[in-house]
């Protein structure tokens, strides 16, 4: 499919510079073949005529057919518009104008029949019609109407621009035509009749312009296959080419101290962590690299498993490193590990950018001579000036926050490929870890270790504020601190969030020194600043942190009992979740108290309710992909994946994923190298979408 379909959009007629810019900044529209593959977001059937008197609040798109009264401007200048009043026998409807008045009033005829298409909203209790579609009623233009059409993602500036939905739908007909002839086949015979799909060329032409609802369920079904299916052969293949290189040492045996840290620990392990050691043991016994992901909801003894994965590596005469993204998590894990390392020989070390410069030089030579056997740290542990004896096992944590060639750089400074393990606190669905960690194995810390009591979790409105300050005193009273997060640093003209600057005056008016201390962190001051307030909080010289979402990520401070979420109807679902996590970390009981405001749509009021009612964090990850999609809204490309999806939902389509990826396995136990000649279209096909993910994971 390259060639024709690789040409910039603006050699597209009817595109041109100025508007080839435009689909590039506002849609990521470059090629011909971006704008195939931008399909429309919903569909609406042309077929039906709606009647002016069946309009209500409920409609959506619709279409109506009958004849134009009249046609005049009101008001003048900027505030001029043209309302023309349209009838179908069953009543009128007002069709409004605030653009192009003169051509459009050149075109409304009073008396003629025309085809109307558009949204009709309501305005002083009646409906209208903004900026519609009209064209004038024909037995061609009847048959032409008389199929799906569909509605294309757009943006004011698109819009603005007078690309409207007719245009663009007049655009990709015009592609269409110029294109249809060079899309070629990327699916086998083989595959596409055992799974009953239809043609690429079928599929596109279908998904543009159903000519019926089958037929558009057909091209959806596979254009959804294909897309999962090259994702997981990807990944899937990504992992065959890491298991048949990946020769990596082996840990015989399990030792002294491995057995004295799981001995002298507080508690007993829960099922769940004995479960995922059970699963490291056997990779790490098997001769083949390990490249683990460990998810596990916040407080679910993450940190202990990755201790004890790093005695197997030490009893068997390796180092170990656990490498975190901010110094305040590397110092942390270096703090907890503390305890469980006491009863061993163990010896340990913490390197992070604010290391002092002996005490770097001293750990550069532990780390090389090997009498250092595990190391905490941030990326500086990926310096080219780190050098270790043996290192055989390197554990990540929040990994999505390391690039890929930042983790491949720790990977290069072992003889033999280390063991992998990655963690990460935020609970990702089956079905987004498939794709995201596809080539990883995965698992999970399902249940919280004993003693861990649950955080009561309450919402309250701008009503209530003088009962939270009166909790918020108690529990200051009884020696516990508070967390107050805020979504935004600075006020907004559109937006009238509390906002932490306001906050913080207003807590401290409230909470007057030197009665109450109260500290402040966010994004925007200076490294300093921050690491002082943070540590006046965290070593309980500070009642209050007045914060925004930065401390979302791993502060531990056991004696925290109270999150107050400002503006809570502003943060997704895994957000609030993971803010909750930072409370509860102690003996004492924990509390979770959302302040929103009194109006809240129908999807903040569902998360406020949600996060309520459970805190499973899988359950609430769940929910959130169902509700937001793992990307954007309303059609437009889902983000933060490893590739663009542009039709397949991972919140709705895990059926077809679980099924895709079974079949991609097949197809490589039967042909690694996709060297087969039945496969050489799948090769080919991976290859010109761009899914060939660079493989680090075997870098030595």
């Amino acid at each position: 499919m390259a060639g024709m379909l690789d040409s910039e959009i603006k050699y597209l007629a009817g595109v041109g510079p100025k508007r080839a810019e435009l689909l590039q900044k506002e849609l990521g529209i470059s090629t011909f073949r971006d704008m195939l593959y931008t399909f429309p977001f919903r569909y609406v059937d042309r077929s039906r005529f709606c009647a002016v008197r069946d309009i209500d609040s409920t409609s959506a798109y619709i279409q109506l057919r009958g004849k134009i009264l009249s046609a005049s401007v009101v008001g003048e200048g900027r505030k001029a518009r043209l309302v023309a009043k349209f009838t179908d026998g069953t009543g009128s409807i007002d069709l409004v104008f605030f653009k192009g008045i003169k051509w459009v009033q050149d075109k409304l005829k009073p008396g003629l029949e025309y085809i109307v298409f558009g949204k009709p909203s309501a305005f002083n209790m009646e409906y209208n019609m903004v900026h519609p579609e009209v064209d004038p009623y024909s037995e061609a233009m009847l048959e032409m109407k008389s199929s799906m059409s569909g509605i294309y993602s757009s943006t004011e500036r698109l819009r603005d621009a007078g690309v409207s939905n007719k245009v663009f739908e007049k655009l990709q007909r015009t592609l269409w035509e110029k294109c249809r002839d060079s899309i070629t086949e990327t699916l086998p015979r083989h595959i596409m009749e055992q799974n009953r799909l239809c043609s690429l060329v079928e599929a596109l032409h279908d998904i543009h312009f159903p000519p019926s609802v089958r037929d558009l369920d057909k091209a959806k079904y596979r254009l959804k296959f294909e897309e999962l299916f090259m994702l997981q052969l990807s990944m899937v293949r990504q992992k065959h080419i890491r298991m048949r290189a990946s020769s990596a040492v082996v840990f015989k045996r399990i030792g002294d101290n491995f057995n004295k840290t799981y001995g002298s620990l507080p508690f007993p392990l829960t099922g769940a962590q004995k479960r995922v050691l059970k699963e490291i043991r056997a990779d790490v016994a098997s001769g083949l690299q390990m490249n683990r992901l460990l998810q596990g909801d916040v407080g679910s003894g993450k940190t202990l498993v990755a201790i004890l994965s790093a005695m197997m590596a030490i009893d068997n005469g390796y180092q170990a490193c656990i490498m975190a993204p901010t110094e305040v998590l590397a110092q942390q894990h270096y703090r907890n590990s503390q305890k469980f390392l006491a009863a061993t020989g163990v010896r340990s070390a913490l390197l992070t950018g604010s290391t002092k410069s002996k005490e770097r030089e001293e750990i550069y030579s532990g780390l090389a001579d090997g009498s250092i056997d595990i190391i905490f740290g941030t990326h500086a542990l990926i310096e080219d000036t780190v050098n270790f004896k043996s290192l055989a096992l390197a554990v990540i944590d929040e990994q999505h926050r390391f690039g890929v060639e930042q983790r491949s750089r720790l990977w290069k400074k072992a003889a033999l490929a280390p063991h992998i393990l990655v963690m990460t606190a935020t609970p990702i669905p089956r079905t987004l870890a498939m794709t995201l960690y596809g080539d990883l194995d995965i698992s999970v810390l399902d249940e919280l270790p004993p003693g861990r009591k649950p955080i009561e979790t309450v919402h309250w409105t701008e009503s209530q504020r003088g009962k939270l300050y009166a909790f918020m005193r108690k529990q200051i009273e009884i020696g516990r601190q508070i967390f107050i997060v805020y979504p935004l640093i600075k006020e907004s003209e559109k937006m009238d969030y509390k906002n932490l600057e306001e906050g913080y005056l207003t807590i401290t008016e409230e909470f007057p020194a030197p009665k109450y201390v109260t500290a402040v962190v966010h994004g925007q001051q200076k490294a300093e600043n921050k690491a002082f307030d943070m540590d006046l909080f965290v070593k309980g010289r500070a009642d209050i942190l007045v914060a925004t979402s930065v401390i979302e990520v791993g502060v531990d401070v056991p004696n925290a009992s109270v999150m107050v979420i400002e503006s809570a109807e502003r943060f997704g679902l895994s957000q609030l979740h993971q803010l909750r996590g930072r409370v509860g970390r102690g003996a004492e009981k924990s509390y979770c108290i959302l302040m929103t405001g009194y109006k809240l749509s129908a999807e903040s009021k569902k998360r406020i309710e949600l996060m309520c009612a459970t805190s499973d964090g899988f359950e609430l990850a769940e929910a959130d992909m169902r509700m937001r999609g793992p990307g954007d809204f309303e059609g437009t490309r889902q983000s933060g994946l490893a590739i663009d999806l542009h039709i397949a939902d991972l919140g709705r389509d895990g059926a077809l994923l679980e099924e895709v990826r079974s079949l991609a396995q097949t197809v490589l136990e039967d042909d690694p190298s996709l060297g087969k000649p039945q496969n050489a279209l799948l090769k080919k096909a991976l290859a010109e979408q761009k899914m060939e993910i660079k493989d680090y994971s075997n870098i030595s």
